[in-house]
């Protein structure tokens, strides 16, 4: 089969392309390389051979060409605005890059590979901050009163944020686009995702920034009291579940599934800080500020629809990620120069 990854050479895009590349399978990404760290995510798949196409998804014209020339098996699309803050201060940029781009990407397909699997990276933002949820605080973490198996998908969406509304409708078109036109498309609402390769910044990637700075022996600031927690997934276990979706098709097709961690795997921030300090030797110099706005006290998902429908299950415990992901980050300081 032949993959097309749309923002290749962002965290997730790289993960993927890496592993299907180790596999033998064929596989192209397309990146408009904006990212802080894709320039070293290309490069290091370009040392593997894996070809890179600098695109942005937002032109659809040449994206539909692409397409059309390298005529996938399989579209997984990774690209798009990634952070909530960000959706605030630029809107329009986030709805560019998330609505118009996905969009975009399921023209590409109707139009040019309407036979291709497109799997969509979609978030567990789309349920927006389920304030009808009873929360309790129990010692140093967060936990729902009445939902011991997480979230499902059959949760009320409730798009909250800019960058909720433009995922959330991106979402939605990719759903809809299997109804309506046939296409094989499987969408996947991402709990927290850390792993290799994952620059991570203040606002977004908050497992991978934190174990950047305990490497650098950076300061941190916590938003809230650090006990809002969230299931968290490693990529190799995110990359899994893409690949059972594409073996199981015949189930999957037109299918939303929630992916994380599951109740085995929530961390709170304190939590991860604790870990930290003790693979680095040293205290994380902590300091915290006010909430952000949206910011949940904890997001757990309830994978049982992915276990039943995809055979997949999660095997990469908290303790185990936390721990692979600080080792690389600390192996590899170089590649994060540009952090002070």
């Amino acid at each position: 089969m032949r993959y097309l990854v749309t923002g290749g050479a962002g965290f997730i895009g790289c993960n993927v392309a890496a592993h299907l590349k180790g596999r033998g399978i064929d596989v192209r990404v397309v990146d408009n390389l904006s990212r802080v760290g894709s320039d070293a995510n290309a490069r290091w798949l370009s040392e593997m051979g894996v070809p890179i196409t600098q695109l942005d998804v937002r032109q659809a014209e040449p994206l539909a060409a692409h397409v059309a020339e390298v005529r996938p098996d399989v579209i997984l699309h990774c690209a798009g605005q990634v952070a909530v803050t960000t959706s605030v201060t630029d809107p329009r940029r986030d709805f560019e890059d998330n609505a118009l781009g996905t969009f975009n990407v399921l023209e590409a397909a109707r139009t040019r590979a309407p036979k291709a699997i497109v799997l969509y990276t979609s978030t567990n933002k789309v349920y927006g901050g389920m304030e009808d949820v009873r929360v309790e605080l129990t010692g140093d973490r967060y936990q729902y009163v009445d939902l011991a198996g997480g979230c499902d998908e059959q949760r009320q969406l409730d798009f909250h944020s800019p960058y909720g509304c433009s995922k959330g409708a991106a979402d939605q078109y990719v759903r809809d686009y299997a109804r309506i036109y046939g296409l094989r498309t499987v969408v996947f609402r991402q709990s927290c995702i850390y792993g290799y390769r994952q620059f991570g910044v203040e606002d977004q990637g908050w497992v991978a920034w934190f174990s950047i700075r305990a490497a650098l022996r950076a300061p941190v600031t916590i938003y809230g009291d650090g006990k809002q927690v969230r299931d968290v997934l490693f990529i190799e276990d995110l990359v899994a579940a893409y690949l059972a979706a594409v073996e199981r098709i015949d189930v999957a097709a037109g299918q939303v599934y929630n992916v994380g961690g599951g109740p085995e795997n929530q961390m709170s921030l304190l939590e991860l800080v604790a870990r930290l300090d003790r693979l680095s030797g040293a205290p994380l110099k902590v300091s915290y500020a006010d909430w952000r706005p949206g910011d949940q006290r904890i997001f757990v998902c309830d994978i049982s629809k992915a276990r039943r429908d995809l055979g997949w299950s999660p095997r990469v415990s908290a303790a185990q990620g936390v721990e692979k992901l600080y080792r690389w980050v600390d192996e590899n300081r170089p590649l994060f120069s540009f952090i002070r």
